[in-house]
């Protein structure tokens, strides 16, 4: 079910996961980002749309995890854009010759049999340092980030005010890390200082997986993510009510996620 965010822009959450589909309304029909995880849930996404009457005119993948690159027969064959880098990552998995087999071992077992692979990861790369999604709709601006992911970015909606954070600022999750930098925590803490910059744009934050925000939360939500990596880049414990006995109820994998994070960047690691 599509829930509306701010004017001409709404939402649609997966069962699994909390993951955030962003639909934003443009003049001939919608932008339509990380739209999903299994078949029916796209299809479900598809046929909403169709029943508003909104063609999807283009995609756009936060990042190149495989539950933000998927897509649906049913969405259309609009252009699926993404970081120039995410692209050129999706590009290298599909190019290898058993990539289903490969990204079929990261899906839940809840849903393995329900993830759609065909149309897996085909995602257009924009030029580097594009800084504005290229669309007939409200100017979407891209703030590329160098932490979680390759080619990791985050939209903001200028005129709506809404900020879709990718897989950062979440209230279920703790800042979770790439490994393919020299020093992964600053750069994270690199990633919030820009979305500190924007801050005094953004009304409503939608993050990656979790419930959206307004903008006393971003900020919130700034801070307490600044916290958890500082903590750990300075190895203390840190003091995150989305870790241990104060974790969402369905959520206490989280701390599984955190204690791996702490063994890998902790003091002697």
């Amino acid at each position: 079910m599509l829930k509306q965010v701010a004017e001409g822009v709404l939402t649609h959450q997966s069962e699994l996961i909390a993951n955030n589909a962003v639909v934003v309304q443009g003049r001939a029909g919608v932008l339509v980002v990380d739209p999903g995880l299994t078949g029916a849930e796209l299809a479900c996404l598809a046929n909403d749309l169709r029943e508003l009457g909104q063609p999807v005119v283009a995609g756009f993948a936060t990042h190149p995890d495989w539950d933000h690159v998927l897509w649906h027969a049913e969405l259309g064959d609009a252009p699926r854009y993404g970081t120039a880098r995410c692209a050129a990552f999706m590009e290298d998995v599909r190019s290898k010759p058993d990539w289903k087999a490969r990204a079929a071992e990261g899906f839940p077992e809840e849903i393995a049999d329900d993830v759609p692979l065909d149309l897996y990861g085909l995602i257009t790369g924009l030029p580097a340092e594009t800084t504005q999604l290229p669309w007939d709709g409200p100017t979407v601006r891209i703030i590329e980030l160098p932490a979680h992911a390759p080619g990791h970015a985050a939209l903001l909606v200028e005129a709506r005010g809404v900020l879709v954070a990718g897989d950062m600022l979440s209230d279920v999750l703790v800042p979770m890390f790439g490994y393919d930098t020299a020093d992964p925590l600053e750069d994270y803490l690199a990633a919030l200082r820009l979305f500190e910059d924007v801050a005094g744009d953004v009304d409503f934050v939608v993050p990656g997986h979790g419930s959206v925000g307004g903008a006393g939360e971003l900020r919130a939500r700034i801070e307490l993510d600044r916290a958890y990596v500082q903590a750990l880049r300075d190895g203390k414990e840190p003091n995150d009510p989305r870790i241990g006995p104060s974790a969402k109820p369905g959520w206490e994998w989280v701390s599984d996620i955190h204690t791996g994070q702490q063994q890998h960047f902790g003091p002697g690691s």
